[in-house]
């Protein structure tokens, strides 16, 4: 082998091994299993894991992220050694982590590495064998960037990555989720998801209000909407029958006070009244999100919910109501466990607080 192939080859193996980081880091699961040759083996002895092919490679790298609440990596290289087609070498990791359970810690860890040069796409993993040499499960103090320093960060939509990171994280956890690019989008693929003459109830919401999701339901005709007929009731003399008709309609439409990139909905309430319905009552239930909601984490979006939809939702309150509304309860979705059941339109512009 002469001097510049040999320059070219650990390029590119360099190269392999930053964009493996740099997919981790990015939660891009289809791009870190097409680093990996057809056959290519991940084993993680001290997880105990091991993918072998891209397609578990891709859905085990899924299932393994969605545990996360923060991960970051930082992989230093080391030894190359190649021979022809093949080469060998390790790459050096530290890493700081927190599991969505709250379990966090660092560790240096070392990648045992067999790299296979392919004629289409040049050098990938043959076999990357993960080992721990040192743990620390103390737990860390700090958090994942992202939570500001005020409730105005929290009405600016955030960036496309990190809506497509929440879109990924959602679909983990079993929701049905679509990234729209803005309120219309969301309007019209309401009206396709919906059949028509079903009973929908529509959760109180500026999100429904503004971009005209509320009203297609409520004033269209083509369903059986169940706020207009609530508001129109006694609530002294039918306060069972309205119970019974917001806690298990056909569809649920609303909205959340928050979402976080690790795929949890939040939502907040003054009354409790769309809580039922959310959590399971409604045969189906569909969620517009602004850009604006996705925060990193549960503590952020607590922080959301008090720091900034608290206090317009008060300001609203007082305005059509006379009187104020509070945080009396809250609902956290961390998954759906009845596929197909729960749809998250997340836009990619900021609708609503």
């Amino acid at each position: 082998m002469n001097d510049f192939q040999e320059i070219a080859d650990r390029v590119g193996i360099e190269a392999l091994r930053g964009e493996f980081t740099d997919a981790v880091m990015m939660r891009d699961r289809a791009r870190l299993a097409a680093l990996f040759t057809p056959d290519g083996v991940l084993s993680m002895p001290d997880v105990p894991v091991e993918f072998v092919g891209r397609e578990e490679i891709r859905t085990g790298g899924e299932r393994l992220q969605s545990q996360w609440d923060f991960f970051v990596q930082n992989s230093h290289p080391g030894t190359v050694r190649i021979d022809g087609d093949t080469a060998t070498g390790r790459t050096y990791m530290q890493e700081i982590m927190r599991l969505r359970d709250g379990r966090s810690g660092q560790n240096h860890a070392v990648y045992h590495d067999v790299y296979r040069r392919t004629p289409e796409e040049g050098w990938r993993f043959a076999e990357r064998v993960y080992e721990v040499r040192y743990l620390d499960t103390t737990p860390l103090a700090g958090s994942a960037p992202g939570a500001g320093d005020g409730a105005r960060d929290f009405a600016a939509p955030v960036s496309g990555e990190r809506l497509e990171r929440t879109v990924a994280a959602l679909r983990a956890g079993g929701f049905d989720a679509e990234l729209l690019p803005d309120a219309a989008a969301a309007r019209a693929r309401v009206r396709e998801l919906i059949p028509e003459g079903a009973s929908v109830f529509t959760g109180a919401s500026e999100t429904l209000r503004l971009s005209g999701v509320a009203e297609d339901i409520e004033a269209s005709g083509r369903y059986q909407a169940i706020r207009p007929r609530v508001l129109e009731m006694d609530r002294a003399t039918q306060s069972d029958r309205i119970r019974r008709m917001t806690a298990a309609p056909d569809v649920l439409v609303a909205s959340v006070a928050a979402v976080t990139e690790t795929g949890s909905l939040v939502i907040a309430s003054g009354s409790g009244s769309q809580l039922p319905a959310s959590a399971g009552g409604a045969a189906r239930a569909i969620w517009v999100v602004g850009a604006q909601k996705v925060v990193p984490d549960l503590a952020t979006a607590l922080r959301r919910v008090e720091e900034h939809a608290l206090p317009l939702e008060n300001e609203r309150a007082l305005a059509a109501y006379g009187q104020p509304s509070a945080v009396n309860r809250l609902l956290v979705l961390n998954a759906e466990p009845r596929p197909g059941r729960g749809t998250v339109l997340l836009l990619r512009e900021a609708v609503g607080f």
